[in-house]
C-alpha cells in the first residue's frame, strides 16, 4: 500500500461526488445552450496556444517542485500513440488543483479538454480553466445539456481528447478511490473511443516539503493502457462493465489492491466513508 497523508483540514462532504471548494467569485457567465462549450474562436485558440507554451516553459517545471510530481507509465503513450490520437477518453482520480496540469505533462504532446464543474468556470479560476481545455458541465438544464452532449460526443468523433474526473469533484490527497460516476462509460459506448486510465498516489514528503511547504505528501501519477466496451456483453451492460473495470485499474495505479478499496466502483449518491477521523489539524 502506498503512503496515505490522511488529511484532516479538508471539509471533505457527505456525498462522494459533492464539492467542499467555495468558489467566492461569479463572473455571471450563463451556461446554457447557447454557451460555447468548445470555443474554436482565432482569438481563443491563439490565447491556448500561448497557455500551452506557458505550461511547458513554466508550470511542468514548477510542478516538479511544487507538488513533488513524479510521472510513471509514460510508455505507454508512446506505445498506443496511433490509437490515442484517433479519439480517446481518459479518467483519473481527482486530488488536488494541479493534477490536470500534471495530466498535460504525461501526454505532452496531445492537447486535451476537461469536463469542469460548472461554478469553477464561473469563478474566479475561470479564465485559466478555459485556457487549458475546460469545458463546463451544465446542470438543470435539459437544452443546455443536449448541445454539451453533441459538443463532447463530436470533439472525440473528430479524434479529440477528453478527459473526465469520474469520481465527480476534487478532494485533495484523498487515497481512497470514489465511486465512478456514468460519463466515462457513456462516451466510450457512444462513440467506440478507449477510455485510458490514469491514478494519483502519494509518497511520504521530504523533511524540507513537510516542514518548510507544509505538504502533506509528494504526488506520482501513473499511466495505464486503454480499456474498450466488452461488445461481447448486452449494450445495456456495456456501459457499467466498463466503469468498473475503469474504477479498479485506477485503483491498482493509485497502488491500491482494488479488493481492498473501501468504496464500490459505480457511484450510486454514495456516503463518504470515515476511514480516519476528519478533523482540524
Amino acid at each position: 500500500m502506498p503512503f496515505d497523508p490522511k488529511p484532516t483540514k479538508y471539509p471533505f462532504p457527505e456525498i462522494t461526488d459533492r464539492h467542499y471548494l467555495v468558489v467566492k467569485k461569479d463572473r455571471g457567465i450563463k451556461i446554457d445552450k447557447d454557451y460555447p462549450y468548445l470555443d474554436r474562436s482565432l482569438g481563443l485558440r491563439i490565447a491556448q496556444a500561448f497557455t500551452r507554451l506557458g505550461l511547458t516553459l513554466i508550470a511542468f517545471p514548477v510542478s516538479i517542485i511544487y507538488i513533488g510530481l513524479r510521472i510513471k507509465g509514460r510508455e505507454n503513450i508512446r506505445k498506443h500513440r496511433e490509437i490515442l490520437k484517433n479519439g480517446v477518453i481518459s479518467c483519473s482520480n481527482h486530488v488536488h488543483m494541479w493534477d490536470f496540469i500534471s495530466v498535460r505533462k504525461a501526454v505532452r504532446h496531445f492537447n486535451p479538454n476537461l469536463l469542469a464543474w460548472d461554478r469553477n468556470l464561473n469563478g474566479e479560476n475561470g479564465t485559466l480553466i478555459k485556457l487549458v481545455g475546460g469545458i463546463p458541465i451544465p446542470v438543470n438544464d435539459l437544452k443546455a445539456s443536449t448541445v454539451f452532449l453533441r459538443v463532447t460526443e463530436n470533439l472525440l468523433m473528430d479524434k479529440g481528447w477528453l478527459h473526465i474526473y469520474a469520481e465527480g469533484s476534487m478532494w485533495e490527497y484523498y487515497q481512497p478511490i470514489r465511486p465512478f460516476k456514468p460519463g466515462i462509460g457513456y462516451y466510450s459506448v457512444k462513440t467506440g473511443k478507449p477510455v485510458l486510465p490514469l491514478g494519483f498516489s502519494y509518497r511520504e514528503p521530504s523533511w524540507i516539503r513537510k516542514n518548510i511547504f507544509r505538504q502533506p505528501a509528494a504526488i506520482t501519477l501513473t499511466v495505464g493502457e486503454p480499456l474498450y466496451p466488452d461488445t461481447s456483453l448486452p449494450k445495456s451492460e456495456r456501459e457499467k462493465d466498463l466503469i468498473i473495470r475503469c474504477h479498479r485499474e485506477v485503483c491498482r495505479l493509485a497502488g491500491i489492491d482494488p479488493d481492498e478499496n473501501i468504496y464500490p466502483p459505480v457511484f450510486d449518491n454514495t456516503k463518504r466513508i470515515d476511514y480516519y477521523p476528519l478533523e482540524a489539524n
